[in-house]
């Protein structure tokens, strides 16, 4: 291949100036020589060698830390405590527990072999009576270990004599050893292989501890001993890495409790272990814990619960919060001993050893030195000594375990240290504003301790107190009752206890986001979240603590005065990486309007280190983001739980507590002004805090060349040491210059560089928890550029040439005509850099969100990236423990790139360069793949003529479309065979193991184009014309169209039958090229996030659904569309209102872990049995642990995209920083899914940036069964590339829903039908070439790939790019074929997964003889009732799928009333539609209504419920979410997020957790009862009404968009009265009596809220309008609308329809 001419012309990084070529010589001058020769001699490549790996390299796929990498798992989780049954407790709580624990079972997962189970297992008390023959009068309560021991008995009695030697050195007497009595028999085949021996060990406490009853000195002890025993073993030779697998490992030693656990199904662990069924086994709590792992492969000791917790959820900050715990461990504090009798721990001990180690870490005993070794920092990492409290090689449950479990043996009550660790979102929180105490222990220990952030349930014990707590979020389901004998059930769904007495219930409750309840096991008191944790903060004065020692730098004025002239600042810009976009797009936007730039259309320029032209070394990293395992965070709706703010200063231990913990530097932001880094600077007085500061320039020498940054690092480095280690608390690293002789004479160390070696540096010697770093910097303006600095360790961002340039932009002639002119909102200088910081602070935290982290002390230092093209030099240096596959630059290459930046000389008319990075500029700038250029060169090629389009067709040939030329088509691929490089598959080329055979050996065209799908775009960001377009061809070619988000009209479900001759139908009026019999249905409909256009008949009308968990262009975030595009036509489809703008959540609601993601494809399969599922992830590392955990989901289809995906509206920032390519992705997922036994179960499909047949060729290598195509689809049909999609002008109407611009549309289906023949035409072409008939037969053949040496040659930056590590990773499959066919043998398109149902009971409902007759004739009524319990889930969705099958949407005209009785599971009554009325006596669980489209759903207690309905929880969370009609009432209470993006649902709950109404579009809430937080957050359509008794409801509402008002108009009140009467009717509720009994007093307690576009209701404003009807459900019984006149009450005949 050739360099194109224009890509000549972008070597700028050459380009360098006089300066630096002097400077920088031998470097610079060899690589323009070198790519002048690449330029004169690459032709086009010919087949290379297969991949070589040299000598001792291994693969790199799965590098990277094993919680990201290699498992990832989520579960069922609970706790029964009961006190009352005597000292030892009762067998009745284990059986409970184990009873709980069965009917936890669907959340868990089995192994490859269907049988063994992914973990199941128990914490209890220590059964004493079941132990008795070890318990003395001398020791009524022994240590018990809980031993998983070597199979192999050599081995294992050489473990056990280790065992026993450190317990005997630590003068722990060894009472004995008990061979655990279990039964294998019971065993999966996996699970059995690596089954390990148990063993309980015994052991008396030392003479030595003296302790009281609660034996904390013995806890200890045994705690420091068993992390003694890895060490140990270790040292003799004990830990083996073979197929045993059963290396030791000690589940719990205490004297307290004890942990019984395995691979198992939930069902088999009482079959296993025998001992827990002996009725001798008593105890008074037992915690359960059910897993679901990702892995198919067993591993005994990652069951749960662990040692203290029983954790469902994933640590989203887990890399972040283990740096950190290892950077205190590294910190000075007591010594080791170098005493060699005492580091010989085979000598014999010598009677008392506390007169020389009494205080020293060698001491296990000693009461004082083990106080200090728990309570200090260094202690934890003396490796020869004890077992590391965290590492990267265990799972996020074990380190997170390890970590509360020091902290619980340091004086911390397990609740006080759950509290530190998982905080919850105090700032501004209603719930504690009578409780400041609270408060202030949070802010006291925010600045101690990074939180441990994510979605995450946690239950707990350390044998004195049991309880549990949730995370900020709330982003777990936790349900617990209380009953009259004082048992506490807690669980993870209600309805777990078989046979409960509803009588004995006296509280139902729940966990509300960052909530904890807690029961003292020698007491028995229950105590709730406020008393324990009033209890907790009360311990200590943290208020005064903070007031008398932290210090507060506030937000302060930003400085108007400019620093630098325009020629120096432009300079200056100019060296530090900035284009003329960056200020005319970034700066502009953010200054102006304090948001981000949005853009559209992808990323389609080359990865930086591929690119010909510089980059600033932020854009080598991707942010990495949630899927799937974890949930991104809603920052626009839900920021109440997240914070930016930071501290600066030394960090004190985090195990012990005193006033210095508070003597911190505060800052509300990570962005500081010059006037907050003056602040900072006073701090250092002596009298005002005494903070010591050092700045440490990061400029060096120009003249130094490309060796003097390596040279400059290493000095910032040991400056920084030297620096801290003399005191300083604020470091200053800084790149600052003002003066042009100092930026002409000197370059600069990258700052993101200088941050991460620095970062490091000190963290090597001790010294990180000492100081807080600034990075003062010149190259930092974009979002992405903050989160990197933040993320490699800086504490706070001084950005002060990006300040420099929204001064220097504001004062500007453009500006100020711009405003002058009303295009920009006139601003002050200062309210312009105000602007800007909002906006940066406001894209930190969408950054945050994507990987699901509420608080950025969380990110900082957490490295949450993956580096592509950075090579090994520069990752030790500065990167440590970032992945990086597939090499790259190094020190010398970024030196060079960072010098190239720099302008030749500083000139009066100087301008910035337009490096052309986002939008394309032809010839000159950055190589766009997409381009106006190529599209011409397509629309050739398929006959397309973009001025041919309407009424202009009907006189023309065939309507305009011109035959195809293959020639041309030609021309179009060599355009991007020739082209610059782009992608990381231009650096490979195929190596096949066959001769070429002829083209017509090949199979045909048509077997090839089945395997083609088009991209997930919506209709909304396409209009009708072009949507539809692509929908009727590629059903044509027998692909697999798209809807995207967004749903479809009906219309397009049925073939179209009156195609004229002319190929137009009266039914597709604005449609050209039609035929009798195309198909405008999508062949996949998408669901996603927002749940736009999901109805019943859009699900059952698939023929497979798609679940969106992310989307290329911006993973982590949700579908945006803005308010111009949102016609009349789309809100309808959306069920949203015309004109406001729509964002959707990214993917939480009910897809945020893997068990809920399953629940979700079972909601879908059992509505459309015939219907597989896709799911919908992005390219990043870890994405092969992700879609095994999708695989065992029971997903279909698995879409990998690459991260340059399209889109029709996104943040830059996302577009250009967040996903990875997909070669990456999809060959980790195919790798994963086959070496895991999985790659059988699902189809593989890839997109992004696939353009031709090679593009295919190769994906299909990589492991890939099918193939998306999105922007080049909609060139196909008439794009010119004017990027200009979300601003809806585009000109040829492909992404306009503008009238007069889709008149221009100018394509057909036979156009894209054109493009796909090509495509499949090339595809056959390069089959032939490697001797294969079948694209099926090279499917994940990746050994027909080479690393093409000539490409390598061509890449501009770096010879050390190297992809053969990564790729040599796939499994060979050249000889074993069967994972492209089912288990069953069967090719995976012809048969659908049909859904293993956890119940019969949804199939039981639609056999019933009555239902399947009113269905079938659409007419009479039908009543039945049926027994439910929590593993019958999704119930009700088979029979409105089965309705909707027979009569859409809106057309059943019988009658379905249903009634259940019991605890329902996860999803009861989702998608219930008019003419079904459901009724559930009992209780629900999350996602009751889920996607409910009209009928009825009326929950209600069971008669002898012993509780007050009113005052306890009936429902649990997000019910009702993506509602689009019907009625429901619940007689109790709901859990979070309740009537989430409701549509058009009409609601009466009594009472809600936090974000009711969140996204609410539509429909009418009203709560009876308390709510939590955020009301109304995101709410553009509908009305809610609240009750409210004391006056608390205004503080809990957003009002961001809502407006709140009394009630105030005779129709709202009208209207509220009547839904209450209608939920009395329907529920007979008490709290709804006793209002209406009191109705003229109770209605001044209610609130109305509204958002401006409900603003002219009649019920929100006093009208006089005659006709106007004011809803008051959304359907009558008889499926009518039920309406009220306006200003008037109900008359008999409205009541009787109304209320049945």
């Amino acid at each position: 291949m050739k360099f194109s001419q224009a890509a000549l012309h972008t070597l700028t990084i050459l380009s360098a100036s006089t300066v630096l070529l002097e400077a920088f010589a031998p470097n610079v001058g060899s690589s323009r020589r070198s790519l002048e020769n690449a330029r004169k001699n690459i032709q086009s490549s010919g087949l290379q060698m297969a991949f070589d790996m040299p000598e001792g390299v291994t693969s790199n796929m799965f590098d990277g830390p094993a919680p990201l990498v290699k498992e990832r798992d989520a579960c069922g989780v609970g706790f029964v405590a009961n006190t009352s049954s005597g000292e030892l407790g009762s067998h009745k709580v284990l059986q409970q527990g184990l009873a709980a624990l069965d009917c936890m079972e669907h959340r868990g997962a089995c192994g490859g072999d269907g049988e063994s189970g992914d973990g199941a297992g128990i914490m209890t008390e220590i059964p004493w009576k079941l132990l008795s023959e070890y318990v003395s009068d001398g020791c009524a309560k022994p240590g018990v270990g809980m031993i998983f021991l070597p199979r192999d008995e050599d081995r294992r009695n050489a473990v056990k004599n280790v065992i026993e030697h450190v317990c005997t050195i630590n003068e722990l007497e060894v009472i004995g050893w008990r061979e655990v009595p279990v039964n294998e028999a019971a065993l999966g085949a996996q699970a059995g292989a690596v089954v390990p021996s148990m063993w309980q060990l015994f052991v008396k406490s030392p003479d030595r501890i003296k302790d009281d009853e609660e034996r904390d000195g013995f806890e200890r002890t045994l705690y420091l001993v068993r992390r003694r025993f890895a060490v140990e073993l270790k040292n003799r030779g004990l830990v083996w890495d073979d197929d045993e697998v059963s290396d030791t490992y000690v589940a719990s030693f205490s004297s307290r409790t004890i942990v019984y656990k395995g691979m198992v199904q939930s069902c088999v662990l009482p079959e296993y272990y025998l001992d827990l069924k002996n009725e001798d086994y008593t105890t008074k709590f037992v915690i359960y814990h059910r897993r679901f792992s990702t892995n198919t492969n067993p591993k005994w000791p990652l069951a749960q619960p662990m040692r203290v917790l029983g954790h469902n959820g994933e640590i989203n900050t887990l890399l972040g919060n283990v740096n950190w715990i290892k950077a205190r461990e590294a910190q000075k504090g007591i010594p080791v001993s170098t005493d060699e009798e005492l580091d010989n721990f085979d000598a014999p001990s010598k009677g008392n050893k506390s007169s020389k180690t009494k205080g020293d870490i060698r001491d296990l005993v000693d009461t004082e030195s083990t106080d200090n070794i728990v309570m200090l920092c260094n202690t934890q990492d003396v490796p020869s000594v004890l077992e590391p409290v965290v590492d990267l090689n265990r799972s996020d449950s074990a380190n997170l375990d390890s970590v509360f479990e020091l902290m619980t043996k340091s004086r911390h009550r397990a609740a006080c240290a759950l509290m530190a660790m998982v905080p919850t979102a105090y700032f501004d929180e209603p719930a504690l504003k009578d409780n400041p105490e609270i408060v202030d222990f949070y802010k006291f220990h925010g600045g101690l301790l990074e939180a441990w952030d994510g979605p995450a349930l946690l239950v707990y014990s350390d044998g004195k107190s049991v309880g549990a707590s949730l995370d900020r979020n709330g982003l777990r389901p936790a349900r617990f009752s209380r009953t009259s004998d004082g048992t506490v059930y807690m669980m993870s769904e209600t309805g777990v206890i078989p046979d409960m007495d509803e009588s004995s219930i006296v509280e139902k409750g729940r966990l509300g986001p960052g909530q904890m309840i807690n029961v003292d096991l020698s007491t028995g008191e229950f105590k709730d979240n406020i008393k324990i944790k009033s209890e907790i903060a009360s311990r200590h004065p943290y208020g005064e603590w903070i007031s008398n020692q932290r210090k507060d730098v506030g937000t302060l004025e930003f400085p108007s005065d400019r620093e630098m002239d325009d020629i120096t600042a432009t300079y200056a810009q100019a060296t530090y990486g900035w284009g003329l976009e960056d200020i005319g797009m970034q700066i502009q936007d953010m200054a102006g309007s304090g948001k981000e730039t949005t853009y559209s259309m992808g990323d389609d320029a080359p990865i930086a280190v591929l690119s010909e032209r510089p980059h600033v070394l932020y854009n080598y990293f991707k942010q990495r983001f949630a899927q799937v395992t974890n949930p991104p965070i809603d920052p626009l709706r839900e920021g109440v739980v997240m914070s930016l703010a930071m501290t600066l200063g030394k960090k004190e231990s985090i195990y012990k507590v005193s006033e210095q913990g508070a003597r911190l530097i505060h800052l509300d932001s990570p962005l500081l002004n010059q006037a907050e880094m003056d602040r900072i600077k006073s701090f250092e007085d002596p009298e005002n805090g005494g903070f010591k500061q050092a700045t440490i320039s990061t400029r060096y020498d120009l003249a130094d060349g490309p060796d003097g940054l390596k040279a400059a690092i290493k000095a910032i480095c040991d400056q920084a040491v030297e620096a801290v280690s003399n005191g300083a608390e604020v470091l200053i690293l800084s790149d600052k210059s003002i003066e042009m002789s100092e930026f002409e004479s000197t370059t600069y160390i990258p700052p993101l560089a200088a941050i991460g070696a620095v970062h490091h540096r000190l963290i090597d010697a001790g010294l990180r928890m000492d100081a807080g770093i600034v990075v003062e910097t010149g190259a930092a303006w974009s979002t992405h550029h903050f989160a990197c600095l933040v993320g490699y360790g800086a504490n706070a961002v001084h950005p002060y040439v990006a300040l420099e340039t929204v001064k220097q932009w504001h004062g500007g002639e453009r500006t100020q005509k711009m405003m002058k002119a009303g295009k920009l909102t006139e601003t002050t200088v200062a309210k312009a850099q105000s602007n800007y910081r909002k906006a940066v602070e406001a894209g930190l935290l969408k950054i945050l969100s994507k990987m699901g982290i509420s608080l950025l002390t969380s990110y900082q230092g957490a490295q949450i990236f993956e580096a592509i093209g950075i090579g090994q030099e520069l990752i030790d240096t500065a990167f440590k423990g970032t992945t990086s596959r597939v090499g790259g630059i190094d020190l010398k290459d970024l030196a060079v790139e960072t010098a190239s930046m720099r302008p030749d000389v500083a000139e009066a008319k100087m301008k910035l360069i337009n490096h052309g990075y986002y939008k394309p500029l032809p010839s000159l700038g950055e190589y766009h793949a997409n381009s106006s250029d190529l599209a011409k060169l397509l629309h050739d090629a398929i006959g397309l003529n973009k001025k041919v389009f309407g009424d202009k067709r009907d006189d023309l040939e065939n309507g305009g479309v011109n035959p195809k030329n293959a020639a041309n088509y030609e021309i179009f691929r060599k355009s991007l065979e020739d082209a610059p490089l782009a992608n990381i598959r231009d650096l490979l080329d195929f190596d096949s193991d066959r001769k070429p055979i002829s083209v017509d050996e090949v199979e045909p065209i048509e077997e090839i184009m089945k395997r083609f799908c088009t991209g997930a775009m919506s209709l909304g960001a396409l209009s009708r014309e072009a949507h539809e377009t692509l929908a009727i061809a590629v059903n044509r070619v027998g692909g697999k169209s798209n809807s995207g988000e967004g749903g479809e009209d009906i219309l397009r479900g049925k073939p179209i039958t009156d195609v004229d001759e002319t190929g137009r139908s009266p039914s597709f009026p604005h449609l050209y090229g039609l035929k009798n019999g195309d198909s405008a249905n999508s062949y996949v409909h998408q669901v996603a996030s927002g749940r736009f256009g999901v109805t019943p008949e859009f699900l059952v009308t698939a023929k497979q659904i798609e679940i969106k968990m992310a989307q290329g262009a911006k993973p982590g975030e949700g579908g945006q569309l803005p308010g111009q595009k949102v016609s009349e036509y789309i809100a309808t489809l959306r069920a949203s209102k015309p004109g406001v703008t729509l964002i959707s959540p990214p993917p939480h609601h009910d897809i945020y872990s893997i068990e809920d993601l399953a629940q979700l494809i079972h909601d879908l399969h059992a509505i459309n049995e015939q219907a597989g599922v896709s799911v919908k992830l992005v390219s990043s590392i870890g994405i092969g642990t992700v879609a095994c955990g999708v695989a065992k989901a029971s997903a279909d289809v698995i879409q990998i995209s690459g991260g340059d995906g399209g889109t029709g509206a996104s943040p830059l920032s996302s577009i250009k920083h967040a996903g990875g390519p997909w070669e990456l992705g999809l060959t980790e997922a195919h790798s994963a899914l086959l070496s895991n036994g999985l790659r059988e179960r699902v189809t593989l499909r890839v997109d992004g940036g696939i353009r031709t047949g090679r593009d295919v060729v190769m994906g299909a290598l990589m492991g890939a069964e099918e193939f998306g195509f999105g922007t080049v689809a909609m060139i196909a049909e008439g794009c010119v590339m004017a990027r200009v999609c979300h601003l809806n002008t585009c000109p040829v109407g492909v992404t306009s829903q503008k009238e007069q611009l889709r008149k221009k549309f100018p394509g057909t289906p036979e156009h894209v039908v054109n493009f796909f023949y090509f495509v499949a035409e090339e595809i056959r072409n390069l089959l032939a070439h490697l001797g294969y008939s079948k694209l099926e037969d090279i499917i994940g053949r990746a050994d027909l790939l080479a690393e093409s040496k000539a490409q390598k040659k061509r890449v501009a930056k770096t010879k050390e790019m190297s992809l053969a590590p990564f790729y040599s990773g796939v499994p060979d499959s050249s000889d074993d074929r069967s994972f492209l066919r089912t288990s069953e043998g069967e090719e995976k398109g012809s048969k659908v997964h049909i859904s293993g149902f956890s119940s019969d009971l949804d199939r039981d409902v639609v056999k019933n003889p009555d239902i399947i007759k009113v269905i079938a004739e659409n007419e009479g009524t039908a009543d039945v009732q049926f027994d439910i319990k929590n593993t019958d889930r999704s119930v009700c969705a088979m029979l409105s799928g089965d309705i909707a099958r027979a009569h859409g949407n809106k057309g059943f005209k019988g009658k379905i009333n249903v009634q259940f009785n019991g605890s329902a599971g996860q999803s009861f009554g989702a998608f219930v539609l008019p003419g079904l009325n459901v009724r559930l006596v009992g209780e629900g669980n999350d996602y009751v209504g889920k996607g409910m489209h009209g009928g009825q759903l009326n929950i209600v207690p069971a008669e002898d419920a012993g509780f007050v309905a009113s005052e306890s929880s009936i429902v649990g969370n997000a019910c009702l979410y993506g509602a689009t009609g019907g009625d429901f009432h619940a007689n109790g209470r709901a859990g979070e997020r309740f009537a989430v993006r409701n549509s058009g649902a009409y609601a009466v709950v009594e009472g809600t957790g936090d974000h009711c109404c969140e996204y609410m579009t539509g429909g009418v809430v009203v709560s009876l009862g308390s709510v939590g937080r955020n009301v109304g957050a995101g709410m553009t359509g509908g009305i809610g009404y609240f009750y409210d008794e004391n006056d608390s409801f205004p503080e809990r509402v957003n009002s961001e968009i809502v407006e709140m008002q009394r009630i105030s108009t005779v129709s709202g009140e009208a209207q509220l009265k009547n839904m209450i009467q209608r939920h009395y009717d329907q529920t007979n509720s008490s709290k709804a009596k006793m209002i209406l009994d009191n109705w003229s007093s109770e209605v001044e307690k209610f609130w109305q809220i509204y958002p401006p576009a409900e603003a002219e209701s009649p019920a929100v404003k006093e009208i006089e309008v005659e006709g106007v009807e004011l809803r008051i459900s959304a359907q009558a019984p008889d499926g009518a609308m039920c309406f009220l006149p306006v200003g008037t009450q109900l008359n008999p005949e409205q009541v009787a329809r109304c209320a049945d």
